[in-house]
């Protein structure tokens, strides 16, 4: 189900999740993808997120599909179409579940490329690693999280409006990060924060060990330089990356930036950065820049 292109060639599709209805943005490029990237929203926001209405540049479907990639960000369960199936949403094992049915079922009717890319904004990250080291889809090329880490740096009374509805300092950071129109169109990307993801984000730091260590795929992370929501230091992040199980993990700082980074002046220098560790995952897979977008071999080394 699809309704219309609209002027920067994003469209609005329903996904089926073993009968869930998942609504989604979809972006595809001019000819065969390189790779399909999946974007993933935080707690209290939508996929809106990811296409911001306040400055062209901002949108991380429209770069991506000019780039070669097929974007598909979701509406999580719980959001969206599923919002009234789900009014008090589902955990992170049950997003992950429903995550993997619409995957499989987009990817049967979808040309994906060499395979998928979760790129993930806080609540949306803890999902990401729960599905990859679940195992969610056997074309997983790789991980890239913003504003998500496995410590808080808030106090516990805080953590239940995590989302675009808590603190303004958490969730935006300055407002000069942010061009002036983000917060007269925010209204078409923040959303209500379900009362089952609300009451399972205090447990988080009890939980990410055994994910963390189960997660195979190359995962990159960043915060911003106003990112309020998760300790950050060099102690904090040298212990989050210890316990990753991934081959390579990469952690990235970026200036300028709020928590809510793809709706900011930085959203550009992110989604290039993000895109850029993508095209690592591919060489490192052995795709290269002319790959046709079928499943690949890996090429032998010249001599």
């Amino acid at each position: 189900m699809s309704r219309p292109l609209n002027s920067r060639g994003v469209r609005r599709i329903t996904l089926d999740a073993d009968g869930l209805p998942l609504s989604a943005l979809l972006a595809v490029p001019a000819g065969t993808p390189r790779a399909t990237v999946v974007a993933l929203h935080g707690g209290g926001m939508n996929a809106g997120y990811f296409d911001g209405q306040a400055d062209p540049g901002l949108s991380l479907l429209t770069l991506g599909a000019r780039l070669g990639y097929t974007v598909l960000a979701l509406d999580r369960p719980g959001y969206g179409a599923s919002a009234e199936r789900l009014p008090e949403g589902q955990t992170l094992a049950e997003q992950a579940a429903s995550l993997s049915a619409a995957l499989n079922g987009f990817t049967s009717v979808h040309p994906s490329g060499a395979g998928l890319f979760l790129l993930a904004h806080s609540y949306g990250g803890k999902l990401a690693l729960t599905a990859a080291a679940r195992a969610v889809h056997d074309r997983l090329l790789g991980l890239d999280i913003s504003g998500c880490g496995h410590r808080y740096d808030v106090a516990p009374e805080e953590l239940p409006d995590e989302g675009a509805h808590g603190s303004r300092r958490l969730n935006w950071g300055p407002l000069s990060l942010y061009p002036p129109e983000t917060f007269t169109t925010a209204a078409s990307v923040v959303a209500r924060m379900p009362a089952r993801e609300r009451a399972e984000a205090a447990r988080w730091p009890e939980e990410f060990p055994a994910v963390a260590a189960d997660v195979r795929v190359p995962v990159r992370l960043t915060f911003a330089e106003f990112e309020a929501w998760w300790r950050h230091d060099a102690e904090s992040v040298s212990e989050l990356t210890a316990q990753l199980g991934a081959a390579r993990v990469v952690v990235d700082r970026l200036p300028g930036a709020g928590h809510n980074i793809s709706l900011g002046w930085a959203a550009r220098a992110y989604h290039l950065r993000a895109l850029g560790f993508l095209e690592e995952c591919l060489q490192s897979a052995g795709i290269r820049p002319d790959a046709s977008g079928a499943p690949p071999e890996p090429h032998a080394a010249a001599v």
